[in-house]
């Protein structure tokens, strides 16, 4: 977003800049409050669902599960990650051209609820149906909710990384407990009892966004930049046309027999590809973006490319890792069993250590903590580095006899929670500066779309795993990433000289 100053008369629609007195949430504003403790229930119901998923899809049918080998159990769940995203560049324009930032939140939760109520219920069928209720009420929640927490601050506000970290703390504080409720309830009482519990957490997250709404900024009824009553009336109508012909599309092309899963898995990566390429071609050549606005989206591109980098090894942590544990990991710590799901867990538990930290020592530095940029490259490392890890106890291990140490595990994910931190906080904050402001909400969904791609290479990446061994798998995706972070270190300069006004 561009900066507003005093001087500066708001265009027709946009929200009043936020006040800088405001400090009654540790230091920050009151609303940063209701937004991270939607973020806790969202994300408690989200990553408590998804890490219980992998394991649902490939249990055994007797045992309530849905019967697919390890690979396809992974590459089926990296898909629903990438329908996830994708789903989020029509919740930021619905956010910005129709619904406002508050309602398209609170309907995105609505539907997020809906969908886990839906997969509660024991049949195949309503597990497909609750998982695309979910992905279009996330797709609806997560770019406007982090969004609205940019819209508390002014660009110039100097508690901004610092409030996004704290944001990044709710997420992961339901992160943390998340896994531990819906594991428990799967491994003792069945995958539909954890459904369950997801389903109740978004409730209460519901219920107490509504009872702060009046701290927010973005809470009022009408967007930004909305459509014209006409314009609004022809868009409604076409994508209540598209949905339909979508659907009986979707439905003539499965009795065919031509839409397998395989190939539904195929053709969202493929889109992973293509719509984020359309999408900085559109915002590249739009007339509502100046040429200043331009220029800060060039650096944007490599932070962007960071992020898929990134991602694609943290999505991993509920897919592949999950079932490393499941299969070759010890579930026991100090004689405590425990679910494989559980490992989930300690990622949120790291992350939620290391939030409070790492915003701490970035209020503390002010302007001489590190830019933007180097921080996200310094989250890629540490990315890469929690696979290389990996290859230490797979390396040499075939017998299906030998368990792993946990530890090995729980090292692992707090290398990855802590470049979590780094580049997830640093990504969205960064984002919320170099938007176009024509494009606030919806280049938060280009942010959403990095993470779309990242789920859509490992869709088809996690196909190989089980067919090579887990030291090749996790050493050649670990060294990928490490390279990575090192190139974005290396552009360090340009991308400071041209990501102005992002420190």
């Amino acid at each position: 977003m561009s900066e507003t100053t005093t001087d500066t008369v708001p265009e027709p629609g946009a929200e009043q800049p936020p006040p800088q007195d405001d400090h009654a949430f540790l230091g920050h504003p009151k609303g940063l409050l209701t937004l991270s403790g939607l973020e806790v229930w969202e994300r408690f119901s989200f990553l408590g669902m998804q890490a219980i998923l992998v394991l649902y899809f490939a249990d055994t049918v007797a045992h309530g599960g849905m019967g697919m080998d390890a690979a396809t159990a992974a590459s089926v769940s990296a898909a629903y990650g990438t329908l996830v995203y994708l789903v989020s560049v029509a919740g930021g324009w619905l956010a910005d051209r129709i619904l406002g930032s508050y309602r398209a939140v609170l309907y995105g939760g609505v539907l997020i609820a809906c969908g886990h109520y839906t997969m509660a219920v024991p049949t195949p069928a309503m597990t497909w149906v609750g998982l695309g209720l979910i992905s279009a009420g996330t797709g609806l929640l997560k770019p406007n909710v982090a969004s609205m927490v940019g819209k508390l601050y002014r660009t110039d506000d100097e508690r901004r990384d610092a409030g996004f970290a704290l944001y990044y703390m709710g997420i992961n504080i339901g992160a943390f407990a998340g896994p531990l409720i819906t594991g428990w309830l799967g491994d003792h009482q069945g995958w539909h009892w954890g459904f369950s519990a997801a389903a109740v957490g978004m409730t209460f997250g519901l219920a107490q966004y509504v009872a702060g709404r009046r701290h927010l900024a973005g809470r009022k009824h009408a967007a930004e930049y909305a459509l014209p009553p006409e314009g609004m009336r022809r868009a409604v109508r076409l994508m209540a046309v598209g949905a339909v012909v979508a659907g009986l599309l979707a439905t003539a092309l499965s009795l065919a027999g031509w839409l397998t899963m395989g190939r539904f898995v195929d053709v969202l990566t493929v889109i992973s590809v293509i719509a984020p390429a359309v999408y900085f071609t559109v915002m590249f050549r739009s007339p509502r973006v100046n040429a200043e606005e331009r220029a800060r989206l060039r650096p944007y591109l490599v932070l962007f490319a960071a992020s898929v980098v990134f991602n694609f090894i943290l999505f991993q942590a509920y897919s592949t890792m999950m079932l490393l544990a499941s299969s070759s990991a010890r579930t026991e710590i100090l004689g405590f069993h425990f679910p494989a799901s559980w490992y989930a867990s300690a990622l949120g538990a790291f992350e939620v250590a290391l939030a409070p930290v790492v915003a701490a020592v970035w209020s503390r530095l002010g302007p001489r903590q590190p830019h933007a940029s180097n921080k996200i490259a310094f989250g890629v490392v540490l990315g890469g580095l929690s696979f290389l890890l990996m290859v230490v106890p797979t390396a040499g291990h075939g017998s299906d006899s030998y368990k792993m140490a946990a530890w090995w595990i729980v090292g692992s994910y707090l290398l990855l929670g802590l470049g979590d931190v780094l580049l997830e906080t640093s990504g969205m904050s960064a984002t919320t500066k170099l938007a176009p402001r024509a494009f606030a909400s919806q280049t938060m969904s280009l942010w959403f779309l990095s993470l779309a791609l990242a789920n859509g290479i490992q869709a088809q990446t996690v196909k190989v795993y089980g067919k090579v061994s887990n030291a090749a798998y996790f050493g050649v995706n670990g060294a990928i990433a490490v390279a990575a972070g090192l190139a974005v270190i290396a552009a360090a300069p340009w991308l400071r000289r041209t990501m102005h006004p992002v420190h």
